[in-house]
């Protein structure tokens, strides 16, 4: 037996404000990518040259769009910290956003249903 249109209606708006709720505790919010590299200096007489373990580093550096070009930039490693939590709640809030937008599909579906 398909379930009646006004406990759909109730589910659907229940679950919108849970996601509203999630997005709005959100502080940082930032795309791209955070990369952790150890580098070799260059310097002929540095270990780094002949052994990959005595590299310098961390470095982080971080990747975005910006313009529609993608940016490099270098960061230190609190910046990096942060960044990284920033990215993870960039990639929760898509996906809130989209469960937001299947839902709103259901609340159309079922507040005016598709004539046959």
């Amino acid at each position: 037996m398909p379930r009646r249109p006004e406990v759909i209606i109730k589910q659907a708006r229940e679950r919108i404000e849970r996601i509203r709720e999630t997005l709005n505790a959100i502080d940082y919010l930032c795309s791209g990518t955070l990369l952790e590299r150890m580098k070799v200096c260059g310097k002929p007489g540095c270990r780094c040259a002949q052994d990959p373990d005595a590299r310098h580093g961390p470095y982080y550096e971080w990747g975005h769009m910006k313009g529609g070009k993608l940016v490099h930039r270098t960061v230190s490693p609190k910046q990096a910290a942060v960044l990284r939590h920033a990215i993870a709640n960039y990639r929760k809030a898509k996906k809130l956003m989209q469960e937001w937008e299947d839902e709103t599909e259901r609340l159309i579906d079922a507040e005016a249903p598709r004539k046959p």
